[in-house]
């Protein structure tokens, strides 16, 4: 095995940072491909809750190398308080086991003062961004001209003048969109980046040739991603996504890792579906059910706090999250939150203008007229948190579990049943 890889098949927070946690002890290296500080991880380790957002689970381990590689969007302020955080739970982290890529995206103050007036000037529905400036640093890494990269704060020189340029630009951009803007000072954030720069410095390096590197000496890479595969932007559902490629497809170009690496991709789904934001959700449930999920499975966000949205299992856009992932296994997550209902839905197919359809609309206005045609299961009353074998799991949620891998044409091999580490079945 050279590489495995973590990937969310639905709408992101799935618990892919309890699976990287479980996995990690496997591997020598975890790398973070995409994202920023708009997603996160909970992870219980040692006995402690761990909120992770932009640091990979590996960072929890001692012996493992923990990567942040090209593909993602970092706040340098964001980051230095998680290290800190982690710092004074676990000791002090060594430059040899944390690696930062020098071409990885930098996020100022004046991406979240852009992106809060974009969004609030948006008259439909809200796209529900965390105002955290992930998209909009995103947007001008992709338009280059006032992007700035990780390994450009090493060069102060070329910092300071980056900064006049873009600044200049951004008040005067911002003042016309927003009259109450107050004018940010570039030698003011020039100077607090200065600061962040010199406690940055030590992890800052080329991660691509650290992980070519890496697999040349037959280490064993463990890939962890941010939000889900259907909030990936090309794949996703478009313009309710994220800002970076969410999905498997996401790993190559954010860490510089060619695909044939990659020999296990483990998709992870919840036993039932949850979005956060706006968009068509075509199982949602918006009734006593769906608050009893989310009070049960405590669906808030681990970054925001935002109540999340809740519904059936749907397994049309789960298993296309699955083709465009390509996966080889299934982790199901969250089984326990469905225990004690008396029934269960399974959403097996979309019912479009009379049609019966298993492939998911590749436009969202065509996705909010689907009706989803709906499996109904016997649920079970038993509590399962303690249970450790498939064969002892009630002949109901085992049903429950196998309607999972068949719809979605995939084997499980991870069944979780609470959130800690020992509350998982290994099939």
């Amino acid at each position: 095995m050279t590489a495995t890889a973590v990937v969310g098949l639905q709408w992101g927070d799935e618990a892919k940072g309890k699976i990287v946690d479980l996995l990690t002890s496997e591997h020598d290296i975890v790398v973070r491909y995409q994202g920023g500080n708009n997603a996160g991880h909970t992870v219980k380790f040692d006995g402690q809750t761990y909120k992770l957002s932009l640091l990979p689970a590996g960072i929890l381990r001692d012996g493992i190398t923990s990567v942040v590689a090209t593909g993602v969007v970092i706040n340098p302020k964001a980051f230095l308080a998680e290290l800190d955080g982690i710092v004074s739970r676990r000791g002090p982290v060594a430059p040899e086991r944390f690696k930062v890529s020098d071409r990885a995206h930098v996020i100022f103050p004046y991406h979240l003062a852009e992106e809060a007036v974009l969004e609030n000037s948006r008259q439909a529905e809200k796209i529900g961004t965390t105002m955290r400036g992930i998209g909009t640093c995103y947007r001008e890494k992709a338009g280059r001209t006032h992007a700035i990269r990780i390994g450009d704060l090493l060069y102060p020189d070329l910092l300071r003048s980056r900064l006049h340029e873009i600044v200049a630009f951004k008040n005067q951009m911002l003042a016309a969109l927003a009259p109450e803007f107050q004018p940010f000072d570039a030698d003011a954030i020039f100077a607090e980046y200065l600061t962040y720069t010199e406690r940055l410095k030590p992890y800052i390096c080329d991660t691509t040739a650290f992980l070519h590197h890496a697999i040349a000496d037959k280490k064993r890479l463990l890939f962890e991603g941010a939000q889900g595969s259907l909030l990936d932007l090309d794949h996703g559902t478009f313009p309710y996504v994220t800002s970076s490629s969410s999905s498997g497809c996401g790993i190559h170009s954010g860490s510089g890792v060619p695909e044939r690496t990659i020999s296990r991709m483990i998709g992870i789904v919840k036993a039932y579906t949850t979005r956060v934001g706006g968009g068509p959700f075509p199982t949602e449930l918006n009734n006593e059910i769906g608050q009893h999920i989310r009070d049960v499975g405590h669906e808030y966000g681990t970054v925001t706090g935002r109540p999340r949205r809740c519904g059936w299992f749907d397994s049309v856009a789960a298993g296309y999250g699955a083709r465009i992932s390509g996966i080889d296994c299934l982790a199901v997550m969250l089984l326990d939150v469905l225990s004690g209902l008396e029934e269960l839905k399974v959403c097996e197919a979309y019912e479009i203008d009379g049609e019966r359809t298993t492939d998911f609309p590749s436009h969202v206005e065509r996705l909010a007229q689907v009706q989803p045609v709906y499996r109904t299961l016997p649920g079970w009353k038993c509590e399962i948190s303690h249970i450790r074998k498939v064969a002892d799991l009630p002949a109901n949620a085992r049903r429950y579990v196998d309607t999972i891998a068949e719809l979605l044409n995939s084997r499980v091999e991870i069944i979780s049943v609470g959130p800690d580490r020992e509350q998982t079945i290994l099939g």
